[in-house]
């Protein structure tokens, strides 16, 4: 029996968030870097609040499991809590799993918006307590000083009151370099926008995110199904196009696989020499993605901008010979 889907409350100027760190610490990160992002979001009428644990910092850069289960549960329970962001990314969410108290965060929805390892997390959630999760910057990345206004308004669009999300409009330009290594020297490269890989339309619950970070799920309680979703992947360098083509068919073998409406495949990063070309060979080499549509190109994942979408909430493709078109449903 499948849960009852839950949207946690969008934010309002004043509401508090809470900073955790459920893979790597916050310890990593440089002090410029969090004053950055903290004046970011205190700029959106935000108040800003860090997790007990989430400096401690191990021979993995992260912390013990107990640790930063206890800062996840604190910040469900504490009632003046409205939003909860990952610090940054990693690779050991997974190791939460097993002991979340999902009924606690049925009983206390709120948003939790993080990419990259996070979606382990995200959709683990999602799958057992049917709460909405949110992929999207983590905390650092509003400590990037130049090409930011892209990813806060999306912020901004997805996640506070009042704003009604719509179409997800391509960035202008973006890039693949390491900001936080030096803010004011950077590279930006000129948007094309997205490209079609597969024509046609579909409308479905949107689930994904990194797909590495999501099939580690396959074959547990924590896999969200895939019966009528849309999938929406990344990933970063390492990924190559072989092992781009490796994750898409361990997909095409889950259950449900064959009920989805459609895939949106994130911009991959420049050393991955993952081309459109290279996407369009291996879709057309799966007979299973032959019927839906399949957009590449997209803003999210390892490069920067990216854009806000609900891992849980609902979204519709369009791609026809003349519009090219992503929306998420008014939630």
């Amino acid at each position: 029996m499948s849960l009852k889907k839950i949207f946690p409350k969008k934010l309002s100027k004043g509401d508090e968030v809470r900073v955790i760190a459920p893979a790597r610490s916050l310890g990593i990160i440089s002090p410029n870097v969090r004053s950055i992002a903290s004046k970011r979001l205190e700029e959106m009428g935000l108040r800003i609040s860090f997790s007990k644990h989430c400096e401690e910092r191990d021979i993995f850069d992260s912390s013990s499991v107990e640790s930063r289960l206890e800062d996840l549960h604190e910040a469900f329970a504490d009632k003046n809590i409205k939003a909860i962001l990952s610090t940054i990314g990693g690779c050991n969410s997974i190791n939460l799993l097993k002991d979340i108290d999902y009924e606690l965060l049925r009983e206390n929805p709120k948003i939790l918006c993080g990419y990259s390892d996070i979606t382990t997390l995200q959709n683990a959630i999602f799958a057992k307590a049917g709460l909405v999760t949110y992929s999207g910057p983590h905390f650092s990345t509003f400590g990037c000083l130049k090409g930011i206004d892209y990813i806060i308004d999306c912020f901004r669009n997805c996640l506070f009151e009042g704003e009604e999300p719509t179409s997800l409009i391509p960035s202008t330009s973006w890039s693949d370099d390491e900001w936080y290594l030096d803010q004011e020297n950077r590279k930006f490269m000129t948007n094309s926008g997205y490209s079609t890989i597969r024509f046609g339309e579909g409308s479905g619950t949107i689930v994904g995110g990194n797909i590495d970070s999501f099939n580690v799920l396959q074959g547990t309680e924590y896999m969200p199904s895939l019966k009528d979703t849309i999938l929406f992947l990344e990933d970063n360098y390492p990924m190559t196009a072989d092992i781009l083509d490796r994750h898409i068919h361990s997909l095409l073998l889950q259950p449900d696989f064959q009920y989805i409406k459609g895939i949106v495949l994130g911009r991959f990063q420049v050393k991955s020499k993952i081309t459109t070309d290279l996407v369009q060979k291996i879709v057309d080499s799966k007979k299973e993605l032959k019927n839906i549509p399949v957009i590449a190109g997209a803003d999210f994942g390892h490069t920067l901008p990216l854009f806000t979408f609900p891992i849980g909430g609902e979204g519709t493709l369009k791609a026809t010979s003349s519009e090219i078109k992503i929306t998420l449903t008014k939630k």
